[in-house]
């Protein structure tokens, strides 16, 4: 592999490239899923390729091939010089990158168990005993489970001297209880909605989620929200649990402070972001309780957004992104880092694959515990009047992340300190800056969770990437509630 690599290299340099990295990536995914007593769909599938990006000209070209011979490799850097040279023409300045000294490194996800080493039977085998017991609660219309598994191996090497392995292992696992009723459908979802809960981790993860032991609960309460009140209308102090707090993180914090979007350089899926530079150190994003960090590190736990190095080989790192209520740092790369002041690239570049072209995505984006012990129990009693929120259930936020609107799947109304009538159709919506500055209260670590986003799109064409989001359930003064589903 490195011989491939460093002939791709040799060819852009000869052919007038300053810079050139090649990335070969070897990747396997798993993904099953059953329906109702039935296997829904089941793939296991792996790719081999690689891509080779280069400077030429000031101007960045890539390019990317399945053929491992010598003189495809030679084919691909060619194409990505000529690309480079092409783009010239339209260049608004030539591209310069942070520095970053080069390094020979092997990582590699911890793990204990290698999910490829389980049989498809014994998955298969475990989501219909989850079906069966979702579909023995009385009630459930529609019960849908899953299991998906990744490998991706990968070598980074450029002309620099960097030379990087690395190989990362992720899983995912959950379910869905459905309930038809008349004209109305409920749903429960576990560990939490969007494909459940996802890790950087081995067959492990679906141990450690008890995904059997509740699945009833989950049932039940999906078939008892039929015979919940509706979620009221007005201002209402909200608390949401984890789950829903790290989409609101992913969508009102994480995709604003792309560095990219922000610079107009990426806003072909999703738009740009409402962070302009002149905010970055003056805005109060939210309020002083407000800590956001994005972490890539392992330290900082299992999510999706962790790595050894990013694409383009930069160190992963920890970036203050909110202290104490006040915006500090955006996501960058070695070609962005310079439009902020910073001396080197936050190490955030990723691609989906070996034919994509890395793009900044968001690593682990978290909202940091509250530093006094706080249970979600004790944090319910100390909220005379309010609404707790669970498990995202649709979203909607604007162009520039800034107006945003959430459903979640269920609630409960809080009064005098006590968790009272269960509620259906709970949701809220805010503006960005002023719901982050109405937060008044955190829980602790042993509320912390670092919930994984598999899903998230950018880019055209659009790239797929997992995401992590550590959060512990938070109060929200005044939130304006109950507008989403008032037809319901």
């Amino acid at each position: 592999m490195k011989d491939l690599a460093n002939w791709a290299l040799d060819v852009a340099t000869v052919r007038g490239a300053t810079y050139a990295d090649t990335r070969i990536v070897s990747q396997r995914s798993r993904a099953l899923a059953t329906k109702n007593g039935k296997v829904g769909s089941a793939s296991d599938s792996e790719s081999l390729g690689y891509g080779v990006r280069v400077i030429a000209d000031g101007a960045w070209g890539f390019a990317a091939s399945e053929d491992l011979s010598r003189g495809g490799a030679e084919a691909a850097a060619a194409r990505a010089v000529e690309i480079a040279r092409a783009s010239a023409h339209v260049k608004q300045r030539d591209v310069q990158l942070a520095p970053e000294p080069p390094r020979t490194a092997e990582w590699t996800t911890p793990h204990q168990i290698d999910p490829f080493t389980i049989s498809v039977e014994h998955n298969i085998a475990l989501l219909l005993k989850i079906d069966r017991e979702l579909r023995a609660v009385a009630g459930i219309t529609l019960a849908e489970a899953n299991l998906n598994f990744n490998r991706e191996e990968q070598w980074f090497i450029s002309s620099e001297g960097s030379n990087i392995h690395q190989t990362k292992y992720s899983a995912g696992a959950g379910y869905c209880a459905y309930a038809f009723a008349g004209n109305e459908i409920q749903k429960r979802s576990y560990p939490n909605s969007y494909g459940g809960q996802w890790q950087n981790k081995g067959y492990e993860l679906v141990d450690e989620l008890q995904l059997v032991e509740n699945a009833r609960r989950i049932a039940e309460q999906a078939v008892a929200l039929h015979h919940a009140h509706q979620c009221p209308e007005g201002r209402f102090d909200i608390i949401l649990d984890s789950s829903q707090l790290g989409l609101q993180i992913h969508e009102s914090i994480g995709h604003p402070i792309e560095l990219d979007r922000v610079l107009g350089m990426e806003a072909n899926f999703a738009g740009t972001s409402f962070l302009t530079l002149d905010k970055l150190g003056r805005l109060k994003y939210g309020s002083e309780m407000v800590n956001v960090v994005a972490d890539a590190r392992q330290e900082h736990g299992p999510g999706l957004g962790t790595f050894g190095f990013d694409d383009e080989g930069v160190p992963a790192q920890r970036t203050p992104i909110i202290t104490n209520g006040l915006f500090t740092g955006y996501l960058s790369s070695r070609e962005t880092a310079p439009a902020i002041g910073a001396t080197r690239s936050g190490g955030t570049l990723r691609a989906e694959s070996w034919n994509r072209l890395p793009m900044i995505r968001m690593t682990n984006i978290s909202l940091l515990p509250g530093e006094k012990p706080l249970t979600l129990e004790q944090l319910i009693a100390a909220t005379d009047h309010g609404i707790l929120m669970q498990t995202n259930r649709s979203w909607s936020i604007d162009d520039k992340r800034y107006n945003f609107q959430f459903g979640c799947e269920i609630g409960w109304e809080i009064n005098h300190g006590k968790r009272g009538r269960m509620l259906k159709n709970p949701s809220y919506s805010g503006i960005t800056t002023e719901f982050w500055n109405s937060l008044d209260a955190i829980c602790s670590r042993d509320a912390w969770t670092l919930w994984g986003t598999p899903n998230c799109g950018k880019g055209q064409p659009q790239q797929v990437m997992g995401t992590g989001h550590g959060a512990a359930p938070s109060r929200f003064r005044g939130v304006k509630v109950g507008s989403a589903y008032r037809s319901m």
